[in-house]
């Protein structure tokens, strides 16, 4: 079975198009009516007329089965009127809510596309492959609604790194204002799936949720995801560049629990890294970390958590040696993996 084949329905009448696979046992039909069907390949058989509502034939048996509600794969879910007071501005998220937030380091999620504006979308989601690009989902959005991407676990964060959402946005039926297409990259932090404190509550979802925004305001998300090439590239070009970066202060997040979190990801700290080669981002990054330690080396017990991610251990190795050297007397431990994942160490002011 292959994609464009013509197959039937074993268990049922029907029978379609085959648009594509959903794993190794799923199979999505486009019906007559244009409607994508997901189905278990057992279930299909490949056929060589547009009949699909044809018997089986008498060689095959098939086992009679007690017919049962169908249970759609997810359902679009409308939490708003078709048209609300202000929504002629686009607004366009991509919301990840955990199945089970109080299991954050085991549990599925559910990706959504958040429509919140008076238009519909046609749209696509898709998940970069080196250069190329792997489509995830695709199809309409209604006005004001949440619709389903897809389920996924942990073992597939890694394909979700660099993502993308394109869509066309129109009214049906009435005159609309003319917005221009939209494509839009984005860069999923996946430590955050093993923070419990980055699912928040939301106007969107019951339960909380990790929320990027693709639109606001009619004004598309400038961030830009830049591969590992991409920025060696712009450092060989801007090597002799004598401006250096504009600088950002850093955001001592409300403490939590009696903790204070510090992120030192280098995009969290400059605005923009050109110029600067491996070694120079390094040393910014812990000047970073010594000011931190500087400020609360008054505050005994204080617990400080440095966020600096798993990568190739360089910024962390970096840490621990200014602990051992210059910080003797200060107490350091690796942070929970079930609120920062393999990323953080803590650090506790003696």
């Amino acid at each position: 079975m292959k994609i464009g084949d013509k197959v039937r329905f074993l268990n049922e009448v029907g029978g379609g198009i085959v648009k594509g696979f959903k794993g190794k046992d799923t199979v999505l039909v486009e019906d007559a009516d244009g409607f994508d069907i997901p189905m278990l390949v057992r279930n299909c058989v490949v056929i060589d007329t547009d009949d699909y509502n044809m018997k089986p034939r008498s060689s095959v048996s098939v086992a009679p089965k007690v017919e049962e509600p169908a249970k759609p794969v997810k359902p679009e879910i409308t939490s708003r009127p078709s048209e609300v007071r202000g929504g002629d501005r686009l607004n366009v998220m991509l919301g990840f809510v955990p199945d089970d937030v109080k299991a954050i380091t085991s549990t599925p999620f559910e990706a959504y596309l958040v429509n919140d504006s008076n238009y519909y979308l046609y749209y696509t989601y898709l998940s970069a492959e080196g250069k190329a690009w792997k489509s995830r989902s695709h199809g309409l959005v209604e006005p004001n609604t949440k619709l389903f991407l897809e389920e996924f676990g942990k073992d597939i964060l890694n394909e979700l790194e660099h993502v993308a959402v394109q869509f066309i946005a129109f009214k049906d039926d009435k005159t609309f204002g003319l917005k221009p297409a939209i494509n839009v990259e984005l860069r999923i932090d996946t430590v955050k799936f093993y923070k419990l404190h980055t699912f928040r509550e939301s106007d969107f979802f019951e339960e909380p949720a990790l929320i990027y925004d693709i639109v606001k305001d009619d004004v598309p998300s400038k961030q830009v995801f830049a591969s590992a090439e991409d920025i060696q590239a712009a450092l060989l070009q801007n090597k002799n560049a004598g401006e250096r970066p504009k600088s950002q202060p850093i955001v001592k997040p409300g403490t939590r629990n009696g903790v204070v979190e510090v992120d030192l990801h280098i995009d969290e700290l400059l605005d923009d890294t050109t110029g600067m080669d491996n070694s120079e981002m390094l040393n910014y990054q812990l000047d970073k970390f010594r000011q931190v330690l500087e400020q609360y080396k008054g505050k005994r017990e204080q617990r400080i958590v440095f966020i600096h991610g798993k990568g190739d251990g360089v910024l962390r190795k970096a840490i621990l040696d200014e602990l051992k050297r210059k910080y003797r007397n200060y107490t350091h431990q690796d942070a929970s993996f079930q609120e920062y994942g393999f990323g953080a160490t803590m650090v506790t002011i003696k």
